[in-house]
């Protein structure tokens, strides 16, 4: 059996695809702000370069505050990390879930009841912020489960049904908080959820908001960065060494062909919407008793964008959940950017968001560079196959030589 080399792997593929995703991205970027040094009589070429090396430095491009900033960006990227891995797992099931953001705002709602209703003076604080996590979790899943039934039991797309689910979710999350004791009066934020940390509920730190801060000014970093790492590598085990994992990506591959091989098909559809629904939460969860954080409850209007964007990290990493924590700290890395960008020059922060939207354009076209290389590598391989059986094919017709003596 031939050995593959590094180029010829799949995972080098895939990874040689998205970086070129994210370069194409940038590039137009950097293109924009070009064009618009050339044509605005404001902005100079300088200024310019000044933009692009901002985008590409990110939180070290601002001096002092550089560990204060990367520390916002690891915890910003945590609920972001669980939303792409939430897609991810569904489109391995062949499903598309654009539903994260209703389960983002179900699961928001619930670990928020439980850390705000139990008192801390009762249950022990630890108690409460892992009922808090699981209640996110669960009502995620529950959340999450429903287009899985409409797709397994009535065929109906589970993109419609998503879409749906997630205005009926907002509307929930504003009807139970409207008017409630949780709202933040105290700083008069009357859109807001009080802090967990007002009932002695908060996410441990271990010191890495001491470590990464500004001055006096401490980051909201905790450890769900690495709960969410850790969660990532687990759902990496099970979708590729685990017989759940196989049946999983066989029904998203072909869920007739997986019926036939005697997997419950529409099982595997629910759970795997459950489970994705179980992320989403999770993530909504561990942003909302960091105990530095107010919710807004009043969501009617607005859907968040954590929930959305987890599509651009599950297609930019193709859906690898590996992959996933990568591209979930890029975006916020580039968020970053776009914040010290109108900071600092004469740009706004939407060339940020701009490079965001191109790289999503660009991840569109990272399947068919991912294809591109494999028929490339596999035409260079049947061709030196071809050169091989013609140089080992004996010679057995006569030589122009001895033909010419025959006729003479």
């Amino acid at each position: 059996m031939e050995k593959m080399s590094f180029f010829q792997k799949e995972s080098t593929k895939k990874t040689i695809s998205s970086l070129l995703c994210i370069l194409g991205g940038v590039l137009v970027g950097f293109i924009v702000l070009l064009l618009m040094a050339a044509f605005t009589d404001n902005i100079s070429f300088a200024e310019a370069l000044k933009g692009i090396k901002i985008i590409l430095g990110g939180p070290f491009t601002s001096g002092k505050n550089m560990l204060f900033q990367f520390g916002n960006m690891l915890f910003n990227s945590t609920p972001l990390i669980f939303t792409g891995l939430s897609v991810a797992i569904a489109f391995k099931t062949g499903l598309f879930n654009i539903g994260a953001p209703g389960q983002y705002l179900m699961g928001a709602m619930a670990s928020l009841l439980v850390a705000l209703s139990i008192p801390s003076s009762s249950v022990p604080p630890a108690i409460i912020w892992i009922l808090a996590l699981l209640a996110g979790a669960v009502a995620g899943a529950l959340w999450g489960s429903i287009p899985g039934m409409f797709k397994a039991l009535l065929n109906v797309n589970e993109v419609i049904v998503c879409i749906m689910s997630n205005w009926i979710a907002a509307n929930v999350v504003s009807w139970v908080f409207k008017d409630s004791r949780f709202i933040n009066y105290a700083e008069t934020k009357v859109n807001f959820i009080v802090k967990t940390k007002t009932n002695n509920i908060a996410t441990p730190t271990l010191g890495l908001d001491k470590l990464f801060s500004g001055g006096s000014v401490r980051s909201y970093i905790d450890i769900g960065i690495f709960i969410a790492i850790g969660v990532a590598i687990l759902l990496y085990i099970m979708m590729n060494k685990t017989t759940f994992g196989y049946e999983l990506k066989a029904c998203g591959y072909n869920k007739n062909a997986s019926k036939y091989a005697g997997m419950n098909e529409k099982r595997n559809i629910i759970l795997s919407m459950a489970i994705a629904g179980a992320l989403a939460g999770a993530g909504a969860a561990l942003w909302c008793i960091n105990g530095q954080q107010d919710f807004k409850w009043d969501t009617y209007q607005t859907l968040p964008a954590d929930g959305f964007n987890g599509i651009v990290a599950a297609l930019l990493a193709i859906n690898n959940p590996i992959g996933v924590i990568f591209s979930s700290i890029f975006l916020k890395y580039l968020n970053v950017s776009g914040a010290n960008l109108a900071a600092n020059t004469a740009f706004n922060e939407y060339v940020s968001q701009l490079i965001i939207a191109m790289i999503v354009y660009f991840s569109g076209f990272a399947s068919y560079i991912t294809t591109f290389f494999s028929r490339r590598k596999s035409g260079d391989r049947n061709a030196n196959k071809n050169d091989d059986k013609n140089d080992d094919k004996p010679d057995d017709g006569p030589d122009d030589d001895s033909t010419d003596k025959k006729e003479a």
